[in-house]
């Protein structure tokens, strides 16, 4: 299946997908490492160290993860590392250390970057090779690791940070969900590091933050140096002074072996009160007459309240792969029906190998025979198989026409009995008047299909990590509750020409939301800025004037930024219409121009004397150049918040917060917020008596 990135939160609903994702999140995966065949047949590589570098700032964030390998053994060998990227993310750069030099890997078409892999192999010349596997799951191979020596390699990849209700988020992945049984009977996985681990994160926001936390790694070090820039460092039995000197680099601890089996997600709060408005972050070098930008428009809080009941109907995965997690997942849908407004309904359908109904009918949340039902479903054992489309058709054949009405899946499988065809689920749920929103669990899961049919319904898709936090999304869920959203957003650029502008159509926003638009604009000049929606059936316009700059070279990442969008793009129109050779072409066309790794592309590393023979132009080691010079220019002068609109606002209001409150409510009131949150919005379509897309 495609790539596709991640789509932003759809709203309120977005609470409960998390509600239920990271309290489903439990339990043992498999994670990022080094694959050795499970039959013993190659000796295997050690990762001697794993040192990993994040900078966050001006609304994106570059990761870069350098590791060294080492071969113990008397004998050259090959090794494969394999690795989860996050859903939005581009990978911009692989570099394979050659004879103490660092060579910059080049994108290639994927058949022919794996031709030329294999003929250095087998000449016994040092190559190395990053290929996508599977939906978001990479492999780098390095073809030689000489024996009793070292090997060292480097991957970065860039991607948006968007803010919700006034929360950042940060994850680096490292878990992998472990459903893909064929690959974890083929493949045994080493996520030892062996001598160094290091994870060093440095946020510079254009607004002051107030807190910064890591749920799932109380050894970290969070250091606050100004109320704009913060750090990260996880250094067990170490201490860092608040307000003390940044360090260029991570804590490290030789001599301590660490795994890479969880992930790492980091969280940070904005002050309350900061103003509404659109921030412009560009790029156009000098004398080009065409620049790319990312605008950012960050709604004031102008949401109208609401308040309605709802039909629930959940459908829920208790395949063999939910064994360590259902019982987690049966307590929190208990204690969010018990805390339903009294006219809400719900219904509960399971599916393993089969799927069945296990409540009779819908069942009134504040009634006797909701707590008997609930009881049931404390009961039940996960069995094997994923009939995921029988469970889906059932649910969907239990929404009542009379009411608004939303289904929950929630699933960390791939579809493996019955309908499996992504045309037969996109078309099924287009039959129903329903919203449906999916929860999906591990790198594993077939998220092009589950993405596909929830976007086909107006609903979202969205996956979870292990170590997210429910503080930072009680946060979302408490803001929403109970406001209207817009809808039929459209965003419009007039007085400076644009184009290849994405997303072409947004959709939707909610209360804390922000809305990231990529494109090209060219020269330069004066503009106004359209923003058309629709709220509780009226019109609404806002509008916005600014100068778009006719020079800016301080964010050069913009451009991969767009490309990458670009990509997805197409590949969502591949999703959903089938693979055509033009669309192919032009991935791949985007992908070798701005030096991306995608499906149909893969970046391969050479000794330097063999990319001319083999005709490989050299061109990414200059981009890399110039965006590395950017960022160091960036990091020495003062931390701006690029908003453009502050002379003419867009908004009269004030962005929506979240309160000062930071403790954390655990997952009973994480799970009451989250269904409170979707009761008030109505995810129906027939919300506020009118039809929504």
């Amino acid at each position: 299946m495609m790539l596709r990135s991640y789509r932003f939160l759809c709203g309120y609903a977005a609470a409960l997908i998390f509600a239920l994702g990271v309290s489903l999140a439990g339990g043992p995966a498999t994670a990022a490492g080094l694959l050795a065949p499970a039959d013993g047949s190659r000796a295997n590589i050690e990762i001697k160290t794993h040192n990993v570098t994040v900078i966050i700032e001006n609304s994106f964030a570059i990761t870069t993860i350098d590791q060294v390998f080492h071969n113990p053994h008397p004998q050259a060998l090959e090794t494969v590392y394999s690795f989860p990227v996050p859903e939005d993310a581009a990978v911009a750069e692989f570099t394979y250390w050659i004879d103490g030099q660092p060579v910059i890997g080049e994108v290639l078409p994927k058949e022919k970057a794996r031709q030329v892999y294999e003929t250095e192999q087998q000449a016994q010349r040092e190559a190395g090779l990053v290929e996508q596997k599977d939906y978001r799951t990479f492999d780098i191979a390095v073809s030689q690791v000489p024996a009793g020596q070292d090997v060292r390699t480097r991957l970065v990849y860039i991607q948006a940070m968007p803010v919700d209700t006034g929360v950042g988020r940060y994850v680096y992945p490292l878990e992998e969900g472990g459903v893909d049984e064929d690959r974890k009977a083929f493949w045994l996985l080493n996520d030892q590091v062996a001598t160094e681990f290091t994870f060093d994160l440095r946020l510079r926001s254009g607004y002051p933050v107030s807190d910064m936390r890591l749920p799932d790694h109380p050894n970290a070090l969070v250091s606050r140096h100004s109320e704009q820039e913060w750090s990260v460092r996880i250094a067990p039995n170490q201490s860092a002074e608040d307000d003390g000197p940044i360090q260029p680099a991570g804590i490290r601890y030789p001599g301590t072996a660490a795994r890479l089996d969880t992930d790492i997600v980091t969280y940070w709060r904005l002050e309350s009160g900061l103003p509404a408005g659109i921030n412009l972050v560009a790029n156009k070098a000098p004398g080009d007459k065409r620049g790319t930008f990312m605008l950012v428009v960050t709604p004031g809080d102008d949401l109208p309240p609401i308040s309605r009941g709802r039909d629930w109907v959940f459908v829920l995965d208790k395949s063999g792969s939910m064994q360590t997690k259902f019982h987690t997942l049966a307590e929190g849908v208990a204690e969010a029906v018990s805390k339903m407004p009294p006219d809400d309904r719900f219904r509960i359908f399971l599916f393993d190998r089969t799927a069945s109904e296990m409540t009779s009918g819908f069942v009134a949340a504040s009634s006797t025979e909701a707590r008997t039902a609930l009881d049931l479903l404390r009961a039940v054992q996960p069995d094997n198989g994923t009939n995921l489309y029988g469970g889906l058709d059932l649910g969907l054949r239990a929404v009542d026409a009379d009411r608004t009405s939303g289904i929950v899946l929630v699933t960390d499988g791939v579809a493996n009995v019955g309908e499996v065809r992504q045309r037969a689920f996109v078309d099924r749920v287009r039959q129903q008047d329903t919203r449906l929103f999916t929860v999906i669990m591990g790198n594993s899961a077939n998220r092009p299909l589950l993405e596909a049919m929830t976007g086909a319904s107006g609903g979202s898709a969205v996956s979870v990590s292990n170590s997210d936090d429910v503080v930072g999304v009680v946060m979302e869920a408490l803001s929403r509750l109970g406001h209207e959203a817009m809808t039929d957003v459209e965003l419009s650029i007039e007085g400076v020409r644009t184009a290849d502008v994405t997303p072409s159509a947004p959709g939707n926003l909610y209360r804390g939301q922000q809305l990231s638009l990529f494109g090209h604009y060219w020269n330069g000049g004066p503009a106004e800025v359209i923003l058309k929606g629709r709220i509780g059936g009226e019109d609404r316009v806002y509008r916005a004037r600014f100068a778009f700059p006719g020079e800016a070279t301080l964010n050069p990442e913009i451009e991969r930024l767009w490309a990458f969008s670009q990509v997805d793009r197409l590949l969502t129109e591949n999703d959903h219409f089938g693979e055509t050779g033009d669309r192919a072409q032009a991935i791949t066309d985007l992908a070798i121009e701005y030096g991306l790794l995608t499906p149909y592309t893969s970046i391969i590393a050479l000794r330097p004397e063999m990319y001319a023979q083999y005709g490989i132009e050299r061109k990414q080691g200059v981009r890399r150049s110039i965006e590395e010079q950017a960022q160091l220019r960036r990091l020495s002068e003062k931390i701006a918040n690029n908003r453009a609109d502050e002379n003419s606002p867009m908004f009269q209001t004030a962005r929506a917060g979240h309160g000062t409150g930071t403790g954390s409510l655990g997952l009973v009131g994480f799970l009451v917020a989250a269904v409170a949150a979707i009761a008030a919005l109505g995810v129906g379509r027939r919300a506020a008596g009118k039809s929504t897309p």
